[in-house]
């Protein structure tokens, strides 16, 4: 997904963060959506940033389970192979509410049943 390049883009120049698309990285993730909470900013100055991190974890579930993208009605799901849906952007906005974490959706969306 584009949202997710630009966001590995995004941290890579502004952050100097590297992220690889592994699992392991979305601890990092977590940490930094932490961290922009912490900072204050109203919802809308960061939009942008939680839906291409939330698109990264994303892409990290589609390289980790052989999920794909389920889009419809302007949401965006990942559909793993034994069919069930997640969604990693609205797991990144509960994030920056506090309430979240893409390490742990990523965690159960690999779990073997």
């Amino acid at each position: 997904m584009r949202w997710a390049a630009d966001a590995v883009a995004t941290m890579r120049e502004g952050a100097r963060v590297r992220l690889d698309y592994s699992a392991r990285s979305l601890w990092r993730v977590d940490r930094m959506i932490e961290e922009i909470s912490r900072e204050g900013p109203p919802y809308v100055a960061v939009e942008h940033v939680l839906r291409g991190l939330g698109a990264y974890a994303g892409e990290v579930l589609v390289r980790e389970t052989g999920a794909e993208w389920w889009a419809t009605g302007g949401e965006h799901w990942v559909r793993t192979p034994d069919g069930r849906l997640w969604d990693p952007i609205d797991e990144a906005r509960r994030c920056f509410g506090g309430q979240g974490s893409l390490r742990l959706l990523c965690r159960d969306a690999t779990a073997r049943g």
